[in-house]
């Protein structure tokens, strides 16, 4: 049995990780500020005698005897890492240095969740992990690009200066069930507007493309990329290459749900990335990892879990 630490361990990947990792037979320590994170997500779980659920900044040292760390912690929508964007870098950097130096002090092996945000408005199509980006490092965005960009610098050093074992994953769009309504990304925002049948909202003409991974398939990625050698310390795409238009997106969550919805256009936000589409050929290299839920199946399961949601909101 491995004693392994989640930050964010109550948000929408960490806890699926949590459940993943606890039916695997291992011992789980959620650490989470709940800004983002809920109790709710992992409330199946707290009967379980091997899993903790520890309330805790990881902007604050945490100590703990663990074999492995998964540091999933940071705000990943815009609508929360722009609430607070001061906030946002010091919980990708300071949450780095923290669960770098207790990687170091225990002798365990850390894992650090990225993001496809390090790429920005990529010039590169598709992205592949040789590739520097294009982010604007005083935009509205850059206080959750850049904070991902600087942590994976101090992993790398950490693993170069200090022989940390490291695994980095660059997190293409992720979506399934415990999603947060309110959390502002794209397909939850288009399945609640569609649930309830207000207007789609669209920004530019929706041409702007994503690609989008269920979360199972996700989370099977982190699990094959921690248990890859030890040499594999360099970032790691994740994602599905699928590619769709928003529009695409929008259509398909309106026939999907039978909504009357009707779809409105706004401007594009500053700095909006207009291509999104990861290069896998690196994870099916190295981990043999290739996602399996298509983009219909896994907005079925999605659509289904708002679903209930908004019927116990209204009960």
């Amino acid at each position: 049995m491995k004693r392994i630490l989640i930050t964010g361990g109550a948000g929408f990947l960490g806890s699926h990780l949590a459940e993943r990792l606890l039916k695997e037979g291992n011992h789980v320590i959620a650490l989470d500020n709940f800004f983002t994170g809920s109790r709710a997500n992992v409330l199946h779980l707290l009967s379980n005698p091997y899993f903790e659920l520890v309330r805790h900044d990881v902007t604050q040292p945490y100590f703990a005897e663990v074999d492995e760390i998964y540091n999933l912690a940071c705000p990943a929508s815009p609508v929360h890492y722009q609430y607070n964007p001061i906030k946002t870098i010091k919980t990708s950097v300071l949450g780095a240095v923290n669960m770098l130096g207790l990687a170091k002090r225990v002798n365990a092996k850390v894992f650090q969740a990225s993001t496809s945000e390090v790429y920005g408005d990529p010039a590169v199509h598709p992205q592949v992990e040789s590739y520097w980006g294009n982010v604007n490092p005083i935009g509205i965005r850059a206080c959750y690009d850049e904070g991902k960009r600087c942590a994976e610098t101090l992993f790398v050093s950490y693993h170069a200066q200090n022989k940390v074992n490291i695994r980095i994953a660059r997190i293409f769009n992720t979506y399934g069930p415990r999603m947060d309504i309110g959390d502002g990304r794209v397909v939850s925002n288009f399945i609640v507007q569609a649930l309830q049948n207000k207007p789609i909202t669209v920004y530019g003409k929706g041409e702007q493309t994503r690609s989008f991974c269920f979360v199972s398939d996700l989370i099977e990625g982190f699990i094959r990329l921690m248990h890859a050698p030890d040499t594999c310390t360099e970032p790691v795409n994740l994602g599905n290459p699928g590619e769709f238009t928003i529009l695409e997106l929008a259509e398909k969550v309106i026939k999907l749900t039978g909504s009357k919805s009707q779809i409105v256009y706004e401007p594009l936000p500053q700095d909006d990335p207009m291509q999104r589409k990861p290069n896998i050929e690196k994870a099916q290299s190295l981990l043999q990892w290739q996602p399996k839920i298509q983009l219909e199946e896994g907005l079925t399961q999605t659509i289904q879990y708002f679903e209930e949601k908004l019927k116990a909101q209204k009960a």
